[in-house]
């Protein structure tokens, strides 16, 4: 059993904003159409998204532009941690998406610790490279330095 949806935004393995699309019933109902992402596929509904598609899809672009300027900022930066280590070079904790995010933050670049795909905290000291997901599908590579800090 599958229920018809049309997306309102670009959802990530599912489809783009503007289509039409098959889901299970639950994924709709509990997950898709309450944060905004989907309407259900009434005939009313898919009137309104022929008048609204152009609406979206200017909000699409403007999202992309948004994200490529972010991403550009993002490929240019080289964040750098300092962290404790100890014998072998171990690091007293980590750094994480969290961390990461915090930096950004602190040279005005707003996104969410989820964006970023570190597979693991990193513990060791090294140069590093991670992906951010930004919005409309962009993707950008942040390279930072993980360096020993002085006791």
């Amino acid at each position: 059993m599958s229920m018809q949806l049309i997306l309102t935004q670009d959802v990530e393995n599912l489809g783009k904003a503007g289509e039409l699309v098959s889901v299970r019933p639950g994924y709709g109902r509990n997950y898709l159409v309450p944060r905004g992402f989907a309407v259900t596929a009434t005939v009313h509904n898919k009137n309104r998204l022929e008048h609204e598609k152009s609406l979206i899809e200017k909000r699409v672009a403007k999202e992309r532009a948004t994200a490529n300027d972010l991403a550009t900022r993002i490929n240019g930066m080289t964040l750098q941690f300092e962290r404790q280590v100890g014998e072998d070079e171990k690091l007293f904790g980590s750094v994480t998406s969290r961390d990461i995010q915090e930096q950004l933050k602190r040279a005005n670049v707003e996104i969410d610790h989820r964006w970023v795909t570190l597979d693991q905290p990193v513990k060791a000291l090294g140069k590093y490279e991670t992906q951010v997901k930004l919005a409309a599908g962009v993707t950008a590579t942040l390279k930072f330095w993980v360096v020993g800090k002085d006791k």
